[in-house]
């Protein structure tokens, strides 16, 4: 897989070849996208992640894997470059370019600035589509780029010149096998909180599809408060790209769970509610939202059950929900410490909003009354595996 191919290339390269099959997958994968200039990004992008995951889970890690899950991609990849791989801890990110003058390593701001964004290593990736490879010619780590990087405020881009960045990537297996105590990190500052209000117009706004380069058109500490909230990433992406409302509890419970949300791990299961569920439709008293999950290992269950109707200010009413995490095996507890937490959609706790598994238990669950329309993150600690923020709209 790992072979120098053509004369010009140096021992220090590392050339792979794209598989013969990922040019059609690649190709219909980034059909999902609004123009032609984010579906040739997702084309690059999907080659790229190809032909390196494969070797960075034979050479590196056989742990390596998509940050989030492959479904996220999308998200992502109609509104920058870039690809995050997670081993373990370890986050490396994949900076696809064709251009042959590699004079510079160039990244992506978000990569870069938004603090759960970041990585440890960034790797140059040059594609080489029409002759069937990929090559990998240079690495730096977070740190370079923060202190030698040059920073362009037209493309928010850092850069780092080839002089700069390490051009041996028998460096970098080195760096991610044996020298895991490495400062690769540098402090990046927060960003400001968006209300709902805000995130809202600003969906509307960057959410046409003409626009090409939505992550130009705002200030960046705006942009990057708005895409590092999942579920706002996730909505501006349908909005782009024409979708209807993904993530509408009612509306799964109504006529089913919509594909995007099952590819995340959602299904609609029987359970008898009793009298409790009377006033609200029947179909929803049939059924029950899951969420499958795992966490340091062990499978979970995440359940979203409507129970009674109540009366809320003025002539609107709002249903109660429960939301209960539980362990899927037989005889399985929640261990203590787990805590389940839900927030507003502009992630703001409220009262009795969430509930820790003092001791081993059974479940843990919150209750809440919410009105149509309302949006609700939950939150999970330990962290679920590949669990992006989402907003469940009731």
């Amino acid at each position: 897989m790992t072979t120098n191919l053509f004369s010009f290339v140096t021992p220090k390269d590392l050339i792979l070849e794209i598989p013969h099959n990922a040019y059609n997958q690649a190709w219909e994968k980034s059909q999902v996208h609004s123009n032609p200039t984010s579906r040739y990004q997702a084309y690059l992008n999907e080659l790229c992640l190809s032909a390196v995951l494969p070797w960075l889970q034979e050479d590196v890690a056989p742990q390596a894997k998509v940050w989030f899950n492959t479904t996220a991609l999308p998200s992502f990849w109609e509104l920058v470059n870039g690809t995050v791989i997670c081993v373990d801890a370890t986050r490396i990110i994949l900076v696809p370019q064709e251009s042959i003058d590699l004079g510079e390593l160039r990244v992506p701001q978000e990569w870069v600035d938004i603090p759960s964004w970041l990585g440890d290593y960034y790797l140059g990736v040059e594609i080489e589509a029409e002759d069937g490879y990929v090559r990998v010619w240079s690495y730096c780590t977070h740190a370079q780029l923060k202190h030698q990087g040059i920073y362009d405020a037209n493309t928010r881009t850092y850069a780092l010149d080839a002089s700069d960045v390490i051009d041996d990537i028998c460096i970098f297996l080195t760096a991610c096998q044996i020298c895991t105590n490495e400062v690769t990190r540098s402090q990046v500052a927060a960003l400001p909180a968006l209300n709902i209000t805000q995130a809202e117009n600003l969906i509307i706004r960057l959410g046409d599809r003409e626009m090409l380069a939505p992550r130009l058109e705002v200030p960046f500490a705006t942009w990057g408060a708005l895409i590092e909230h999942g579920g706002w990433r996730k909505k501006l992406y349908q909005q782009r790209v024409g979708q209807s409302e993904q993530f509408s509890v009612f509306q799964w419970l109504q006529t089913g769970i919509s594909q995007a949300a099952r590819e995340l791990g959602w299904d609609a299961i029987n359970l008898q509610l009793g009298a409790a569920a009377r006033s609200v439709e029947e179909t929803a008293a049939q059924n029950i939202l899951s969420r499958q999950l795992t966490i340091a290992g062990q499978n979970y269950e995440l359940r979203v059950i409507p129970q009674i109707e109540a009366e809320a200010e003025g002539d609107e009413e709002s249903t109660i929900w429960r939301f209960e995490l539980r362990n899927t095996a037989v005889g399985g507890v929640i261990p203590g410490g787990f805590k389940l937490r839900l927030l507003t959609e502009d992630l703001q706790a409220f009262p009795d909003n969430e509930m820790t598994a003092d001791t081993a238990t059974e479940v843990i669950a919150i209750e809440v009354a919410l009105e149509a329309g309302e949006g609700i993150v939950w939150e999970i600690e330990p962290l679920p595996e590949n669990c992006d923020r989402e907003i469940l709209r009731f």
